[in-house]
């Protein structure tokens, strides 16, 4: 029991922190203490303080002490949390906030922070659930309806993504966060002047480096690289340390055509600890650095993830995209009747599968991108779907000698050296069975030619004919048939090919 004038002064301290007078009410909560070392409401709103101020780490050790004190106090447990939040500990904010929740299941606020934690944790499904707990508590809060657009972005969901931030701008005008999360699902959407009408809104608000970076974005992909270049440098005049900004800079100098400028751009997002097997290999594509085996994994899954809601629309409205109708040509004019089980290699969003359906008594698809997978999945024309390097998937358990057919389809330009490839799927093959795949040609002007694969400033690999016959005859394939072909259209050119189909001896 507090005496009179302690009492009084916490009161004091409260109307101040109330009032926004956070220095005030530190003062007082200190006066409070010097008397009452172990006042819960001083301690922890101490705490508070120290987090406002942006002290997450004295503010975490404050509210513990408050916890010894009172651990039955649920708000102190989300603050908590919040504060490990801010010091990078997601796991523990979690905990956190589960505690909270125990004392206080109808707590609005922690099952939105805990859906902000298990976010960070990579825990999409969950974080939606938790958002989805909150807003059926708190049905207008604003806050929870953005953090709800941001999960649904990251599981591919542009158009709920959307309508969420739509709801919390309703409930909130002008909310920058609102307004990049609906930027950002409307730029997935290729809805790229409404993506940049939102970003410019929530500039006029916040004119943030990362709103700034996101506008680049939708502006690069709309084909208007000046303004994008002229946006991401706003974003670095904002934040010089902003790696990210700087990496799309220089992608975007590069597509500008200003190599010397992109390449030092590269070499600027390095040092400010950009990712660099990505950017090695950007630098590889511009001649600077050794000839890489293949793309990273995590940028051709990106690259992917990112596109699969629009992937197939792209392929054939923009791209002109015709090779699974092309290998399905060749195949025609040497396969026929049921191959037993057949592997469809980066089969993506499965738009190999109605050709191959025919000649399958079971199909299965790999690829990286389990967004990517998800679209395939609906057209129910695979058996299974795997989500895999194919290099891995290959060397898996019970893959030798399974398989009839094996196809590939735009799936080598991801891959520069081609020899493991060749030989998981020599062991995955039956004796006589076959393997169809596409390549982009190497022209005159690409890498090394001794390797017999390059790596172009678009970041694919095109492979030379010899090559691929050479690996043929290493890994006991016989070449059927080669034909040159235009596989799809990129800036007004036809990318020039090569169809070939292998079978094993």
């Amino acid at each position: 029991m507090l005496s009179s004038p302690t009492h009084a002064l916490l009161q004091q301290a409260l109307q101040a922190h109330q009032q926004g007078k956070l220095d005030a009410a530190a003062g007082l909560y200190r006066q409070v203490l010097a008397q009452a070392p172990r006042q819960f409401d001083a301690l922890h709103l101490l705490g508070v303080i120290a987090r406002q101020r942006g002290d997450a780490a004295a503010a975490a050790d404050l509210i513990r002490d408050a916890l010894q004190v009172d651990p039955a106090q649920a708000r102190a447990h989300c603050n908590l949390g919040a504060a490990l939040q801010d010091l990078g500990q997601p796991q523990a904010a979690l905990d956190s906030y589960d505690q909270a929740l125990r004392l206080d299941p109808r707590y609005a606020l922690a099952w939105d922070n805990r859906g902000n934690a298990l976010r960070r944790l990579g825990r999409l499904d969950e974080a939606l659930a938790s958002y989805e707990q909150a807003l059926g508590l708190r049905h207008d809060a604003a806050e929870t309806w953005c953090h709800r657009a941001i999960v649904l972005n990251d599981l591919g969901r542009f158009d709920d993504a959307a309508a969420s931030a739509g709801r919390a701008l309703q409930l909130r005008a002008a909310y920058p966060d609102a307004l990049l999360a609906l930027g950002n699902a409307l730029q997935a959407l290729e809805r790229f002047d409404e993506a940049c009408a939102a970003y410019e809104r929530a500039l006029t608000k916040a004119p943030r480096a990362d709103i700034w970076c996101a506008r680049g974005s939708a502006l690069k992909k709309a084909g208007d690289l000046a303004a994008a270049l002229d946006s991401y440098e706003r974003a670095l005049a904002l934040d010089p340390a902003y790696a990210l900004a700087q990496h799309y800079r220089a992608n975007t100098l590069r597509a500008l055509g200003r190599k010397p400028e992109a390449i030092a751009a590269y070499r600027a997002a390095l040092a400010l600890g950009a990712d660099a097997t990505e950017l090695g290999f950007a630098l590889a594509a511009l001649g600077e650095g050794a000839l890489p085996a293949s793309a990273p994994p995590d940028y051709i899954k990106g690259l992917f993830d990112q596109y699969a809601g629009h992937f197939d629309q792209h392929l054939v409205e923009v791209l002109a995209y015709r090779t699974p109708a092309l290998l399905d040509a060749l195949l025609r004019a040497h396969v026929t009747g049921t191959q037993g089980e057949v592997l469809d290699l980066g089969c993506g969003t499965g738009l190999c599968a109605p050709f191959l359906r025919p000649l399958a008594r079971k199909l299965t698809g790999v690829d990286l991108s389990q967004r990517m997978l998800d679209k395939a999945r609906a057209s129910n024309l695979y058996d299974a779907l795997a989500c895999a390097d194919i290099g891995d998937f290959l060397a898996g358990d019970g893959q030798a000698g399974r398989y009839g057919l094996v196809l590939a389809a735009d799936v080598f330009v991801y891959i520069g050296d081609l020899a493991g490839v060749f030989a998981g799927v020599a062991q995955a093959l039956q004796a006589g069975g076959w393997f169809a795949f596409s390549v982009e040609a190497a022209s005159d002007d690409d890498g090394d030619r001794a390797s017999g694969y390059a790596i172009t400033a678009s970041n694919r690999f095109t492979h030379a004919l010899a090559y691929i016959e050479r690996l043929a005859a290493q890994h006991g394939f016989v070449v059927v048939e080669t034909r040159a072909a235009a596989l799809r259209r990129e800036h007004g050119h036809e990318v020039a090919g090569h169809l070939v189909l292998l079978r094993r001896t």
